[in-house]
């Protein structure tokens, strides 16, 4: 089947079209036309982790259905808000992919904080963890946090990507980045960063004993 791929700002620049006509397989997702346009325009694949993508003028999750003759857009991240990357997503996470979003020459301090599952939570021990989280609400909630840094530390880069799923002890469940010209303002905006994801953004998790479970926060 048929459809329109639009491209704006930097993916624009990076695909080297404003449109194009694609053809992709029937009962093709989102997820399978971004392989297509990678494979296709090798200098968007960086791109990509920091689009937004719409189809038919409504934004979308990456397994969203894309109909026969639809217009799916892909949408850089807008002017205005803060810069750095704020993601969930389901797969692991990758220290660099947050380092690479905010680093820059103008950066002489660069912070990152990486949070992993513990193996034993007083002294039980845990076998899993399970997060939960209201995507797009938590998105929104970390790029608010992002726009904190940027405000209490004005030069100041932020990057958080979290992980949803099963994760096992060992496995990272955050990182995070700071970048800012001097070291100090670096370090606070990552230490600001870290405490305000533990206040209101919308991520769940609950831990799994040889005993028992239970959703933190809630259990004793």
């Amino acid at each position: 089947m048929s459809v329109t791929v639009l491209y704006f700002a930097a993916a624009r620049e990076r695909a080297g079209l404003a449109r194009e006509s694609l053809e992709v397989p029937d009962g093709a997702r989102v997820s399978d036309v971004l392989a297509l346009l990678a494979a296709r325009h090798p200098a968007l694949t960086p791109l990509l982790p920091h689009l937004r993508v719409a189809v038919q003028q409504q934004f979308v999750e990456a397994d969203a259905p894309v109909p026969q003759g639809a217009e799916l857009a892909l949408i850089p991240p807008v002017a205005g808000g803060a810069p750095g990357l704020f993601a969930v997503v389901d797969r692991p996470l990758v220290l660099a992919e947050v380092v690479a979003a905010v680093a820059a020459e103008s950066a002489g301090g660069l912070v990152t904080f990486s949070g992993a599952v513990r193996n034993q939570t007083k002294g039980r021990r845990v076998l899993r963890l399970e997060y939960e989280a209201y995507a797009p609400m938590a998105e929104a909630k970390l790029a608010e946090i992002g726009e904190e840094v940027a405000n209490q530390w004005p030069g100041t880069r932020l990057a958080i990507v979290h992980r949803v799923g099963t994760l096992v002890p060992g496995e990272l469940a955050v990182v995070i980045a700071a970048a800012s010209a001097h070291r100090k303002e670096a370090f606070r905006g990552c230490e600001h960063a870290i405490e305000r994801l533990k206040q209101d953004v919308p991520i769940w998790k609950k831990e799994f004993f040889e005993d028992g479970e239970v959703w933190v926060g809630l259990g004793p």
